[in-house]
């Protein structure tokens, strides 16, 4: 059943796009659309981070050199061990209440999904960052925030784009030295169980 949700182009919904209260970057939110998301850790956020937001890069090259930079950083790596395995969990529940889970990678500091949302982009953020902060916090005793405030969004445009998307949440581990891409750390609907 899950294979079928593969990239479907269509334009049924409207484009919407909102200005976020904190950031400059719309999020444009459609209806029916994948979205290619990430988000990291509120500790991986350091000065050179800052510092590369602010650069005047065309967006996509912005947030490559900024993914580049945190798959090699140590800072606010909490995903790891029992906390990979807890999220990891946690995105899963929410397949089909929030979104459409295509795939996900879950690097220690920061996260990229590939998801149809069910609902308004800032609020399946919002449920999907607050929930699983709660518990992340939980297990680690610690308290306040724990995702940066915002997340970089790149809608979905047509199946070559879904499909170099899904590749690169697939193969991002190798960065880690991981052979391939395995559970906790990825999930794809195209792939065979335990791989």
């Amino acid at each position: 059943m899950k294979k079928n949700r593969g990239f479907s182009p269509g334009l049924q919904g409207e484009a919407k796009a909102s200005l976020p209260r904190h950031r400059h970057l719309p999020h444009l939110d459609m209806e029916n659309h994948h979205q290619f998301i990430t988000f990291r850790t509120r500790d991986s956020v350091d000065g050179y981070l800052k510092k590369r937001a602010q650069q005047n890069l065309p967006n996509g090259k912005r947030q490559l050199a900024i993914d580049k930079y945190l798959d090699q950083s140590k800072n606010g790596a909490y995903l790891n061990d029992d906390v990979l395995v807890l999220f990891s969990e946690f995105i899963k529940t929410k397949d089909t209440v929030l979104y459409e889970l295509i795939a996900f990678c879950i690097m220690p500091n920061h996260v990229h999904l590939l998801i149809k949302p069910l609902d308004k982009l800032a609020k399946v953020m919002q449920k999907l960052k607050g929930g699983s902060a709660k518990l992340i916090n939980e297990m680690l005793g610690r308290k306040g925030s724990f995702w940066a405030v915002d997340y970089y969004d790149k809608l979905i445009r047509d199946e070559k784009h879904f499909s170099v998307v899904y590749e690169y949440i697939k193969n991002n581990p190798a960065v880690l030295g991981e052979a391939k891409a395995s559970p906790p750390r990825f999930y794809g609907i195209y792939e065979e169980p335990g791989l």
